[in-house]
């Protein structure tokens, strides 16, 4: 196994059943992961590992970053799966030659078909939709449009009453691309335009959404689901709701969690049984401890989200994701969007 230093900003993390060895020389794990995700990996990647035999460690990092380090490091990498939190950046990782093409019966059988690449080079693990959240104090929910939840957040009469990501954050990027693509630039512009006319308050984080929703500072707002999940738990009496968006329209926003197996690993055998394990037998394990639905339809989803009623997602086009991210950065800068 390759090894090469650690660069810094980069927070690593063994998962090895014999203990410690932060990508060490002395008893290197079977697997090396590089993540953006780092929700419960432990877990996931302790369970795979009694079940298996495979050892794995995981070096946690922001996505950008650790596609550059991969592309630095090259044939040196030691890195055997590239697992990120935008389907965007899956898309971008394969445009820059970061994945190598798998034949994997198991992960097409149990990942749907707008979840993975068409040509085996990554493939959703994990779901989160970005949907409209509510005050149940403040909003009847039938006061929300069905149709195209995202773009009536622009009507006055949600003026000074809606909480939003900043325009840095991958999801609002995402959203925004998603809205190019499904109605045009020029509409899209008028939709973001439109919440900004209505005094959109912009949130950093968006746990500090939700709370601004929980204490009345806003009414309503959009999130990723999983976050209200998280609350829940915490808190049974938090006060926000999820509505999923555009039901009769074009379906909920949805991004997803994946991996794919690098480039230049040179364990690609083991590493795709993980992927295998991580979308079937482990899906559970890998979605749970953050609220995430599962993307394989044969896995249920813990019993909170299942209790939120299912609902109709829009597809998700990692292409348009990464490929529409620079027009839709652009775009927030456009209508004053922060």
């Amino acid at each position: 196994m390759r090894r090469t230093a650690l660069a810094a900003g980069l927070t690593v993390v063994s998962v090895v059943a014999s203990g410690c060895g932060i990508f060490s020389d002395d008893e290197p794990a079977d697997l090396q992961v590089y993540t953006a995700r780092h929700y419960d990996l432990e877990k996931a990647f302790d369970e795979f590992t009694e079940e298996t035999g495979i050892t794995v460690e995981f070096l946690d990092g922001d996505d950008a970053e650790l596609l550059e380090r991969l592309k630095k490091e090259g044939e040196d990498s030691p890195a055997d799966i590239f697992m990120t939190v935008d389907a965007g950046n899956l898309w971008n990782a394969a445009d820059q030659g970061q994945f190598q093409a798998l034949t994997s019966p198991a992960l097409d059988a149990a990942v749907p078909e707008d979840l993975r690449d068409p040509d085996g080079q990554w493939y959703g693990l994990a779901m989160r939709a970005r949907t409209v959240v509510y005050n149940p104090e403040k909003v009847d929910p039938a006061e929300i449009d069905t149709t195209d939840s995202y773009a009536a957040l622009g009507d006055p009469k949600w003026r000074g009453r809606v909480c939003m990501r900043d325009a840095t954050a991958s999801y609002t990027q995402s959203l925004v691309a998603s809205l190019i693509d499904l109605h045009g630039r020029e509409r899209a512009l008028e939709i973001v335009e439109s919440w900004v006319a209505n005094d959109v308050q912009i949130m950093s984080n968006d746990i500090e959404l939700l709370d601004a929703i929980d204490a009345g500072a806003c009414d309503i707002g959009i999130s990723n689901h999983y976050y209200v999940g998280r609350q829940l738990e915490d808190d049974p009496d938090y006060k926000v709701k999820v509505f999923w968006a555009s039901q009769d329209g074009d379906g909920t926003h949805v991004n997803i969690s994946g991996a794919g197996v690098t480039t230049n690993s040179d364990n690609a055998e083991d590493a795709q049984k993980l992927l295998e394990w991580l979308a079937t037998d482990g899906q559970s394990h890998f979605v749970d401890g953050n609220f995430e639905f599962p993307v394989n339809p044969q896995v249920a989803p813990m019993e909170l989200l299942a209790g939120w009623g299912e609902f109709k997602r829009m597809p998700v086009d990692a292409k348009a994701y990464g490929s529409l991210n620079a027009d839709a950065v652009a775009l927030l800068g456009e209508a004053d969007y922060e």
